[in-house]
């Protein structure tokens, strides 16, 4: 009976993999995104009510565009691609939250948000280009969803998320708010170093897509290293990211690669 189970969890796994664009890992997928878009989008909604939304200053504007021009390009090669169901269900949303947090994020679903305490260092177009590449990266490689299925699996909870809410809901509800960011500190999500430099080599690719010259991140991350260096404690969008200089070296080596894609465009 225990072969029997290992083989159907094992059967379960290879069935339940997908693969991230551009970077060809093989991830676990057990939720779907319309499971999880749904109540990423009511959360999304709950923190424009409850925060100060600057979005039709100057400055939130030049967020949306930005926003809306790499999320654009993005649709538009994974159309070409092939990867079109990735984006299934999404709503994309960029808006500026008036906050001193350095600190920007993406829910499932594409839906972003960025703080007015990050763009300082950001200091331009094209450093908020960085930053929103890297997010629409989490979102574009399902991370939260991935998040979401190891904590379902680690639980012994395999088969899926509508599954998992009647065999343990509590449990499971509990999984589901830390995968997407709900509750405590809304949005910050908690990804893995994999992760995140996951997100550092797609949101590179995605800039340059765009038209934004990507070697202006390294440039960024190193005003990031420097703010996080002149504070007792490193900024939120820092707090579970690679050091600097293994992520600044990582973003020089896939450079070549990066300035295809802004070349191509140009």
């Amino acid at each position: 009976m225990k072969k029997i189970l290992t083989l159907l969890f094992v059967g379960l796994i290879v069935y339940g993999c997908a693969t991230v664009p551009l970077s060809g890992r093989k991830q676990l997928s057990i939720v779907s995104n319309s499971e999880v878009l749904p109540l990423a989008y009511d959360q999304y909604g709950q923190v424009l009510k409850e925060s100060k939304v600057l979005t039709n200053t100057k400055e939130g504007q030049q967020v949306v565009e930005v926003g809306n021009r790499i999320a654009n390009a993005v649709d538009t090669y994974l159309k070409d691609n092939g990867y079109s169901s990735i984006t299934e269900g999404f709503e994309w949303d960029f808006n500026l939250l008036e906050s001193d947090q350095v600190n920007a994020w993406c829910m499932p679903g594409g839906k972003v948000a960025f703080y007015t305490g990050i763009l300082p260092i950001c200091e331009d177009e094209t450093g908020i280009a960085v930053v929103m590449g890297h997010e629409v990266a989490h979102a574009i490689a399902s991370h939260a969803r991935e998040r979401m299925s190891q904590g379902l699996v680690a639980n012994g909870l395999i088969g899926g998320l509508q599954v998992a809410m009647g065999e343990n809901p509590s449990l499971t509800e509990t999984i589901f708010l830390q995968a997407v960011g709900i509750g405590g500190q809304v949005g910050m999500l908690k990804f893995g170093r994999d992760q995140e430099l996951e997100a550092d080599q797609l949101g590179l690719i995605f800039m340059s897509i765009a038209g934004y010259d990507p070697r202006e991140a390294p440039d960024f991350w190193e005003r990031m290293n420097a703010q996080s260096d002149a504070s007792s404690r490193p900024p939120e969008f820092l707090s579970t990211h690679p050091g600097p200089e293994k992520r600044i070296a990582k973003l020089n080596n896939q450079m070549d690669e990066a300035l295809k894609y802004y070349n191509k465009e140009k």
